[in-house]
């Protein structure tokens, strides 16, 4: 198959895998069903198509590409997947475990990673041991996934991003037209975070550990002095640099006040400066 250069749209496969997913029911014997399907993976496994991104300073969401991702479940059988050393799955026969090869340049640490076929992972990514990787996520090069991480489906990860211990990527597949969870390059994600709802992430922004993000959390910037949302079908974006700690913030009414309590409340303290960046040095050596 040829590539598809950057930026482009396959016009006849779009026509088609929309045909598919709009067909009712889906004839999941129909061979050309099937053809288009794994057509339609293979580039995405390639990275050459991919469910958003972005574009003059947006991001966007390619709800086609959504479509090509679902189409495929009900495409498929449940079935015993080919064994990995001593570990067994019985999953779609769509969407195997991801085939991987050394020239790839990717680390999987022994230990019970998983990375779905139809996702994307770049040069030098690291997955420690156990993470897992769902289809369309797309994880680009250099950046690091620590144990007990997700990266749900869809998720656009950019290059030299930390997401560490614990950590969950929210998945957003359904609906088609909702833009998923984006984490653009240099970012750093403390353990037991999450970021959820197609939460945006600006280039360098740091999450402290056990930062949570939806899409109606309300981030207040101390230092800009404004509260941050996603309103109106928006994503809530956090800006580049930003630094985000968990704080609180009172609960009101009378009762509560007499109660002394609060909701968590996630807080920018500062914006990434020479002493942040000194904090916040890669482990070189383990790369």
């Amino acid at each position: 198959m040829q590539r598809i250069p950057p930026g482009a749209q396959p016009m006849s496969l779009i026509r088609e895998v929309e045909q598919f997913y709009d067909a009712s029911p889906v004839p999941s014997g129909d061979p050309r069903a099937l053809q288009v399907f794994n057509e339609f993976k293979f580039f995405l496994n390639r990275g050459e198509i991919r469910a958003a991104e972005p574009i003059g300073g947006r991001w966007i969401v390619h709800p086609w590409v959504k479509k090509g991702i679902l189409l495929g479940f009900r495409l498929g059988v449940l079935s015993a997947l080919p064994a990995a050393g001593p570990f067994r799955y019985f999953d779609n026969n769509t969407y195997p475990v991801k085939e991987l090869s050394v020239e790839q340049g990717v680390r999987i640490v022994p230990g019970g990673t998983s990375i779905r076929d139809g996702a994307y992972l770049g040069q030098g990514v690291i997955c420690m041991p156990p993470s897992y990787v769902n289809v369309g996520a797309r994880v680009e090069a250099g950046t690091l996934i620590d144990s007990h991480v997700l990266v749900g489906s869809c998720a656009q990860i950019g290059k030299n991003v930390h997401i560490g211990a614990g950590t969950v990527i929210g998945g957003v597949l359904e609906p088609v037209g909702t833009l998923p969870v984006i984490v653009e390059d240099d970012v750093t994600i403390g353990g037991n975070a999450g970021v959820f709802e197609g939460t945006i992430l600006r280039r360098g922004a740091v999450l402290a550990a056990g930062v949570i993000l939806t899409g109606s959390t309300p981030v207040y910037d101390s230092v800009r002095e404004r509260i941050l949302r996603g309103e109106g079908g928006t994503s809530l974006e956090i800006p580049p640099g930003a630094v985000v700690v968990p704080g609180t913030r009172p609960v009101e009414g009378a009762w509560a006040r007499e109660q002394g309590l609060a909701v968590a409340t996630p807080i920018i303290i500062k914006y990434r400066d020479t002493s942040t960046d000194r904090a916040l040095v890669r482990e070189g050596d383990l790369r």
